[in-house]
């Protein structure tokens, strides 16, 4: 049976608790997708002048990887003290941490005002922005699929999700905008400022919303049992991540490995193809923003869908999907961008990121239904944030490295194909886990309970 802890909650209640997530990690990945896209078109020649512009572009990746570098970081400090506090205070601190770090890089005096100051100032700025988002998807995710209905955990865990493309979508859209309205020498001088500064007005909405959720129950309940062991025979907890590591070690690698292809695809697909469409395919700034934007709406609209079909068939069915279409699609994908013409573009864009949002969609409720509820902040944020550092963080740099090597997609288009085949023996090495009940899961690692409450029918309504 369903534990007390699982039961559904009221619809309100639930919608309240996906919406606080969604708008908050919507917030958090504009900030960070906002700094890609800017490494990608202006932070080239405004923080490294002096180098020409694929290696200035090389730089000013290797800025936007640094970020990926403290996500690891993140997920151990918000891992421990979620798992041990509660999500929501963590939620409400990565939030407030990656608004503050956006705002204070639409400050930043450039190379041309205070020298080399400018880049070590971004980059320790790109540092906090990291920090914060290693742990911030941990926490949203567990809030949703720790309150939710668990016939239907897939497709709500699925919403804070759409988040990336949200994000992605409002950090293009308005660099879309500001690059169709003013002229490149304004846009260089001053415009690209402005998305940056507006993320301090979304962070106060964010922030609003977010302190008005309940902490999960989930969590609320293991936390007690914990305090009535403590108090009946003395026990004490062992760290969040010496217990992860002890009895979720192979939950952590498969965890890892699912993320390589997700992660290295995600970022070829939406920010490494600013450049490749505008120097290879010689491509227009406007036309490869646009392009990401529509196919960024698509994206965040078959989300859902996926993560719904994945309560019905089960998780990993709907991954492996995505993996092995994400490769298989590499090479057209390249091969449409080359034509430059934007019909084309706009096809090998959307194409890929629906391809991704089926290893994107079910990997919430996937990866919270691996850990033990007092290791489960800790346990998923390890295992996500872990394998950024090898997959996301160095996607645009290798593929911007290998196009200046070889000068041509085909090595791109390998690497991505090898990142899918790491995921797909990762995927066939786990366990399905659509019927586990988080309420149930032990904090010591005894066995997975299932919850024969979600073996009923589920659907996304």
């Amino acid at each position: 049976m369903s534990s007390p802890a699982t039961a559904p909650p009221a619809p309100s209640s639930l919608k309240r608790i996906v919406a606080a997530s969604l708008i908050g990690t919507t917030i958090e990945w504009y900030d960070f997708f906002l700094y890609g896209s800017a490494a990608a078109l202006v932070f080239n020649t405004l923080f490294f002048p002096e180098s020409d512009p694929l290696v200035g572009t090389l730089l000013s990746f290797l800025t936007y990887a640094v970020g990926f570098a403290a996500r690891p970081l993140g997920a151990l400090v918000f891992g421990h003290y979620g798992d041990r506090l509660g999500r929501k205070k963590l939620l409400v601190l990565s939030l407030l941490m990656m608004g503050g770090a956006t705002f204070a890089i639409g400050l930043l005096p450039t190379h041309a005002t205070i020298g080399s100051a400018a880049p070590v100032l971004l980059t320790v700025l790109r540092l906090v922005q990291g920090f914060a988002l290693g742990g911030e998807w941990g926490g949203a995710v567990l809030l949703v699929s720790e309150h939710g209905d668990a016939r239907r955990r897939g497709f709500w865990a699925s919403w804070p999700q759409t988040g990336a493309p949200a994000g992605q979508l409002l950090a293009t859209g308005v660099l879309s905008a500001l690059t169709a309205l003013l002229s490149d020498s304004a846009f260089q001088s001053w415009g690209w400022r402005i998305p940056f500064l507006l993320s301090g007005v979304l962070v106060m909405v964010g922030l609003w919303i977010r302190l008005s959720v309940d902490e999960s129950p989930v969590f609320k309940a293991a936390l007690k049992q914990a305090e009535a062991r403590k108090a009946a025979v003395g026990e004490v907890e062992k760290l969040p991540l010496v217990s992860v590591l002890k009895h979720h070690w192979r939950d952590v690698l498969i965890a890892m490995g699912a993320r390589m292809a997700e992660n290295i695809s995600y970022y070829v697909i939406t920010a490494f193809i600013l450049v490749y469409a505008t120097t290879a395919a010689e491509m227009s700034k406007q036309t490869a923003l646009n392009a990401v934007l529509i196919a960024s709406a698509v994206h965040f609209a078959v989300i859902p869908l996926w993560g719904a079909l994945s309560d019905r068939i089960g998780r990993r069915p709907v991954y492996l999907a995505g993996a092995l279409g994400v490769g298989a699609w590499m090479f057209p994908f390249f091969a449409l961008i080359d034509t430059a013409e934007f019909g084309n573009l706009l096809l090998a864009v959307t194409v890929g990121l629906v391809f991704h949002g089926a290893m994107y969609a079910p990997q919430a409720a996937f990866f919270s239904e691996m850990f033990a509820t007092r290791m489960r902040y800790s346990g998923a944020s390890i295992g996500a944030q872990f394998s950024s550092v090898a997959a996301g963080a160095p996607a645009p740099l290798i593929a911007t490295a290998l196009l200046v090597d070889y000068g041509s997609s085909t090595p791109i288009a390998l690497y991505v194909i090898a990142a899918a085949l790491v995921t797909v023996l990762a995927l066939v090495c786990a366990k399905e886990t659509r019927h586990r009940d988080l309420g149930s899961v032990g904090d010591a690692g005894q066995p997975v309970q299932e919850d024969t409450a979600a073996r009923a029918p589920a659907s996304a309504g």
